[in-house]
C-alpha cells in the first residue's frame, strides 16, 4: 500500500513542478533594475516644478540648471547601463514577462525601454508581450503615444505631455494633440487606464485642452 501511494504521489509532484517557470534570480535582477531606473527621476521630475526647482536645487548648493545637467548625467548613465542588461535578457528570454518572472517584475524591461532611445526598435517585442497578456495594455498604449509624438505625429490615448513647443507660449506643458479626441477617453478605458485623460492631466500638473498639430512649431 506505501509503493502504490508514492507511485500516485509522483506524477502529481512531477506535473507540479513542470508547471512552474518562474525565474527567480531573473526577477530579483529586474527589481534591482527598477530601483536604477528610479534612483533620480523623482528628483528630476520636482526640478521641473517652477514652484519647487529652486528651493530643491538652492539645497544641493546649485543653480536649477547646474542640478539638472547633474542628475541627468547620473540617471542617463544608469539608463545606459540598463538598457545593455535588458537588450541582453530579450536576446536570451523574449520580453522577460509575467510568466517569467511574475508581478511587477514584468514591467521592468518597459520601463527600461520607454526611457531608451530604442523604442521603434523594440516596439514590435512591446506589442506582442501585451497582446499576450505578459504585460498590461496599458503600458504598450502609452509606449505607442510615446513612439507617436517622437515621430511628430498624434497619439491615440492622450498619455503624453510636452513641453516648450506651443507657437503662441513657449513655456507652456500641454496634452500632446491626440488623434480623434473626443472618444480618447472610450480609448483609455478600453486599455486598462483608470482615469479620464483630463484627470491624468491634473496627476501631470498640466491644465487640459484639445492642441491640434497646427499649434506645435515645426
Amino acid at each position: 500500500m506505501r509503493k502504490l501511494f508514492i507511485i500516485l504521489l509522483l506524477p502529481f509532484v512531477t506535473g507540479a513542478c513542470g508547471q512552474s517557470k518562474l525565474n527567480v534570480v531573473l526577477k530579483k535582477q529586474l527589481d534591482s533594475v527598477m530601483v536604477k531606473d528610479q534612483l533620480y527621476r523623482d528628483t528630476l521630475t520636482l526640478l521641473m516644478d517652477p514652484n519647487k526647482a529652486d528651493s530643491i536645487a538652492k539645497t544641493l548648493s546649485l543653480t536649477v540648471r547646474q542640478a539638472n545637467g547633474r542628475y541627468w548625467a547620473k540617471q542617463n548613465r544608469l539608463d545606459s547601463l540598463n538598457l545593455v542588461f535588458i537588450e541582453g535578457v530579450i536576446k536570451k528570454y523574449g520580453y522577460p514577462g509575467k510568466a517569467l518572472v511574475d508581478t511587477p517584475a514584468n514591467e521592468t524591461a518597459w520601463y527600461v525601454l520607454q526611457h531608451s532611445p530604442k523604442i521603434e526598435q523594440y516596439f514590435g517585442v512591446i506589442k506582442k508581450a501585451a497582446e499576450s497578456g505578459e504585460l498590461p495594455f496599458r503600458l504598450y498604449a502609452m509606449m505607442l503615444d510615446r513612439n507617436l509624438m517622437q515621430q511628430n505625429k498624434e497619439q491615440v490615448y492622450g498619455t503624453q505631455v510636452s513641453c516648450g513647443m506651443l507657437k503662441t507660449d513657449k513655456n507652456a506643458c500641454f496634452v500632446w494633440p491626440i488623434k480623434d479626441a473626443a472618444t480618447v477617453n472610450e480609448r483609455r478605458k478600453k486599455a486598462g487606464f483608470s482615469q479620464t485623460v483630463e484627470e491624468n492631466a491634473q496627476r501631470l500638473d498640466v491644465k487640459y485642452r484639445v492642441v491640434t498639430m497646427d499649434e506645435i512649431k515645426k
